[in-house]
């Protein structure tokens, strides 16, 4: 999380701890404790020493190609007749990592955006460990559909680009250990220490467009190490000292505060992204498109959006005749990845209380083998493709399922 606040407050309370040893009241004796009383607690402090070594090796040697990130954003703010028009610098703090030997930094791209749809901030400086000053860096490029982006601090001393090796995030387990760094509250370099408590966790990530709306839902690895606003776009690493994720958000059950349920990107979304963040030339990266409209829209209070059809009642699918769950194709345009491989559109409309769909086209079920029933879960199942990979659809057409491989060529990406 992105850190706004101007000046962060830390109430240190200390607890006094005192003992009174009643010398007539402790037995003494000269016997000897059982050796297996003994060893218990020696072969217990002999592993949390091996972890704290550990985990004071990743620190010393990786710790160095963190960077702290700060923005600045003029804001201009109407109060009215009394006070008028007054412009405002808005200040953020965040996080992020060196990915390479040329100064590349790995960050969120909440971290460096600016406010509303203004892109990224209007300064955005960084300073590493060992600087002493900060640095003025560089959009590379941005992707916010991913949360992701890549700057880069041309002004910086090449001695103190220290870059952070990246790991294999499709081989963690529950349970393994991870280590979160970060400048929490502003709080510069900053480690925090948990296991990673789910490996397939699928949350909104991200934002639409040019950093507006709504996210999109993202497989995310959970850990219970302690993430916090300003931890934003730091690493979080294995016992190895390699980058498995880039911390994004918390869960807070209402407050600003970790609750020890943390989100990070997979670093391996991030590797398959990095080649065209590097290629973007200070632009925005878009996940591929398939070409398609959802076809069953649901009214709410103010708007009209799109759902699966589990969204309907089950009496409701067997009297329009789709199957139980999927995403109903509305349109396709044409010329786009989709027409290409066949997909069809709706013919007719069919309205009901609330809502429309379009029927007599296709329903996808499933793309690369994970369920579809929302145009969120295909958007999830495309986040890693890139130009020129093919994406398997299981589509339900006329009350049969097939196989339809999509080719996503550079109009995908448009």
């Amino acid at each position: 999380m992105k850190n706004r606040l101007p000046a962060v407050l830390l109430v240190l309370v200390g607890l006094g701890l005192g003992a009174t040893l009643l010398r007539d009241q402790v037995p003494v004796s000269g016997a000897q404790p059982p050796a297996a009383e003994e060893s218990a607690p020696a072969a217990e402090a002999g592993a949390r020493l091996q972890n704290e070594r550990n985990t004071m090796d990743i620190v010393r040697r990786y710790e160095p190609g963190l960077v702290y990130i700060n923005t600045a954003q003029e804001v201009v703010q109407d109060f009215g007749w009394l006070f008028g028009t007054q412009t405002q610098v808005q200040q953020g703090v965040g996080s992020g990592f060196f990915v390479n030997d040329s100064g590349d930094i790995l960050t969120n791209y909440h971290v460096i955006a600016g406010e509303g749809a203004r892109g990224t901030a209007d300064r955005i400086t960084v300073r590493v460990m060992n600087g002493e000053e900060a640095v003025p860096a560089e959009v590379i490029g941005t992707a916010p559909q991913y949360d992701l982006a890549l700057i880069r601090a041309p002004g910086l001393a090449r001695d103190l680009i220290r870059p952070i090796p990246l790991g294999d995030s499709d081989a963690l387990a529950v349970g393994q250990k991870a280590v979160a760094m970060g400048a929490p509250f502003g709080l510069e370099f900053s480690v925090t220490e948990g296991i990673v408590s789910s490996n397939d966790r699928q949350i909104p990530i991200g934002f639409s467009g040019t950093g507006t709306g709504q996210g999109i839902t993202q497989r995310a690895i959970q850990t219970d190490a302690a993430i916090n606003p300003g931890n934003s776009g730091g690493p979080l690493l294995d016992s190895s000292g390699r980058v498995i994720g880039i911390n994004t958000q918390i869960a807070t059950g209402g407050s600003q505060q970790s609750a020890g349920v943390g989100f990070a990107i997979p670093v391996n979304a991030a590797k398959a992204l990095l080649p065209r963040l590097q290629q973007a030339g200070g632009g925005e990266v878009r996940a591929p498109r398939l070409g398609i409209t959802a076809g069953l829209i649901v009214q709410v209070p103010g708007q009209a959006i799109p759902v699966g059809l589990s969204a309907l009642t089950e009496e409701g699918r067997q009297q329009l005749g789709l199957p139980g769950r999927g995403l109903v194709v509305g349109q396709v345009e044409p010329g786009s990845p989709a027409a290409r491989a066949g997909l069809r559109g709706g013919e007719r409309e069919q309205e009901f209380p609330g809502g429309a769909v379009l029927l007599g086209g296709d329903v996808i079920v499933a793309a690369e083998g994970e369920p579809v029933d929302a145009i969120e879960d295909l958007q999830a199942a495309l986040l890693d493709e890139n130009e020129g990979d093919t994406v398997t659809l299981r589509v339900w057409r006329g009350g049969q399922e097939r196989d339809l491989n999509v080719t996503l060529d550079a109009s995908a990406f448009e």
